[in-house]
């Protein structure tokens, strides 16, 4: 596997498994650069802004070059650390992704996955070992724990088989993490059964497939439509938002509506469930009109 032309490594070092080591590349899994950002203007004169560093306590500006870190320990009291005494902690990459350890995909919570790579080898001499490496862990169905050293930090990091590479993907530390009961640690109701029964079926109603080109970001599109526009010379009118209903919902009869609204295929299989949940359809009591109305004609 060739370096793509056109791509560029964001990092370039050699994995070591053991006493096997070869050369490889890392390559951002992630595209941002259609990202729309903005810049302060000033509409007087149509310039940019420029920002200043001022000094909280005289109001006065200070040269960046003069400025140093500071970390507050109590209020107002800040530990001073200048340049020199951060590079002096600062990790140097030693360009090695040393892996440490197998273990399955599912034994890794969702939580903890952050930031997704693709790992290839760098150059012929390490084709022949990643291949085998990879066909190694497709067969054994593992996940490679591993860590490298990026930015200046050391990262732990989860490998994957993916393909006719391997998928990276650097893991939040378990300090990352907030405890979840400081959310969820609260009483929950045991759900009514009718209102439950409804709810799996709402499920089933919208069950799909994951096709993630369905999915875009509706803002970035309507800000591109709103800047299209604007270029164009075109006035932009805004409408008033919309105010938030507040009201007490009934939940079984939101249950039901957002039941019955469902459609698609299963929309028979629905009128019965709700049916037999209580709800009476409307089809019926017009059927009989028609039978008492052709009743009358024939005794006529």
């Amino acid at each position: 596997m060739a370096r793509q032309k056109g791509l560029r490594p964001t990092w370039e070092g050699h994995l070591r498994l053991s006493l096997v080591t070869f050369p490889v590349a890392l390559y951002t899994a992630t595209e941002r650069s259609a990202d729309i950002h903005f810049n302060l203007i000033n509409p007087k004169t149509n310039n940019r802004i420029r920002m200043q560093t001022i000094d909280a306590g005289t109001g006065k500006a200070v040269d960046r070059a003069d400025l140093v870190r500071g970390f507050e320990v109590s209020k107002n009291k800040y530990v001073l650390l200048d340049k020199e005494e951060l590079d002096a902690v600062r990790l140097e990459s030693t360009r090695i992704l040393d892996i440490e350890e197998f273990v399955d995909a599912a034994g890794i919570d969702r939580i903890y996955w952050d930031q997704p790579y693709y790992l290839a080898p760098s150059g012929k001499t390490g084709i022949e070992a990643f291949s085998v490496i990879l066909a190694a862990m497709v067969r054994q169905k593992k996940v490679a724990l591993g860590r490298v050293v990026m930015h200046q930090r050391e990262r732990i990091c989860a490998l994957e088989p993916r393909g006719k590479g391997i998928l990276l993907t650097t893991l939040r530390t378990h300090d990352e993490i907030r405890d979840a009961s400081e959310v969820f640690d609260r009483g929950l109701p045991k759900p009514e059964p009718r209102m439950l029964q409804i709810a799996e079926k709402i499920i089933e109603q919208q069950e799909a497939e994951f096709r993630p080109g369905r999915f875009k970001d509706r803002y970035e599109d309507a800000l591109r439509d709103l800047i299209a526009r604007k270029k164009k010379g075109e006035t932009v009118t805004t409408a008033a938002p919309e105010e938030e209903d507040e009201k007490v919902v009934d939940l079984m009869e939101a249950l039901r509506k957002s039941l019955k609204g469902g459609g698609g295929p299963s929309r028979e299989k629905t009128e019965r469930f709700l049916e037999a949940h209580g709800r009476r359809t409307k089809a019926k009591p017009k059927a009989k009109r028609r039978r008492k109305s052709a009743a009358r004609k024939r005794a006529a």
